[in-house]
């Protein structure tokens, strides 16, 4: 039975870039961000990597990236945070924000 990675692991090992959306259950946007989401996933997918982290099970997690607001998404390259926003948004507007780091 293998570990599951870590999120450091995840963010930092990945040779493509990896999309954090930072969510909660109850959070009506972000739901509305999850079908969105799945679009841009499966549009970018050998060239974006997209894990979803739930900020009530991993509070750590998003104090540590100043998460203030939810949905919020952030973009890691290489570990560091490369780019960063939230509330929600449309797939094709997410994907135009995106096209500079994929």
């Amino acid at each position: 039975m293998s570990k599951k990675p870590s999120f450091n692991q995840l963010i930092g090992q990945a040779s493509e870039p990896v999309l954090v959306d930072f969510y909660a259950d109850w959070c009506g946007p972000c739901k509305a961000m999850a079908p969105e989401l799945q679009k841009v996933a499966s549009e970018l997918g050998d060239r974006l990597k997209v894990i979803k982290i739930n900020v009530d099970r991993h509070q750590q997690l998003a104090q540590q990236y100043r998460v203030q607001s939810i949905p919020a998404l952030l973009l890691f390259k290489g570990g560091q945070v490369v780019w960063r926003t939230a509330g929600a948004m449309s797939a094709s507007q997410l994907k135009a924000q995106l096209g500079k780091f994929v």
